[in-house]
């Protein structure tokens, strides 16, 4: 029974550790800067690989009250941009994190 005991003392532990782990690499995801771009640079967002927008930088050019739609969708697409770079830099970065992880084949690590 010592063994068991033992094991499962083990298996604790290495959760433990992996859940401060995915803790230190969320908290890393939010020091990671991508920009968004769209209009060919005329909107870009910056954010962080968590998501969390950091600022939004609007061509003088593109403040024409006749365009606001297009300067809209502008700002809407650069924000997907923005987003679907966070994306990328994360899961590049929990990878990294999960790499030396003993998981079984195929197990994703929610993030």
């Amino acid at each position: 029974m010592t063994d068991m005991n033992e094991l499962f003392k083990a298996a604790q532990e290495m959760a433990a550790n992996i859940q401060g782990q995915m803790a230190d690499a969320q908290a890393g995801l939010d020091k990671i800067e991508v920009e968004g771009v769209s209009g060919g640079g005329l909107v870009k967002i910056k954010a962080t690989a968590k998501g969390r927008i950091l600022g939004v930088s609007i061509d003088d050019s593109l403040i024409v009250p006749a365009e606001k739609q297009m300067l809209e969708d502008l700002i809407a697409a650069a924000i997907n941009d923005a987003r679907a770079k966070a994306d990328a830099a994360g899961s590049e970065e929990m990878s990294k994190m999960s790499a030396g992880l003993p998981l079984p084949p195929g197990f994703k690590l929610p993030f």
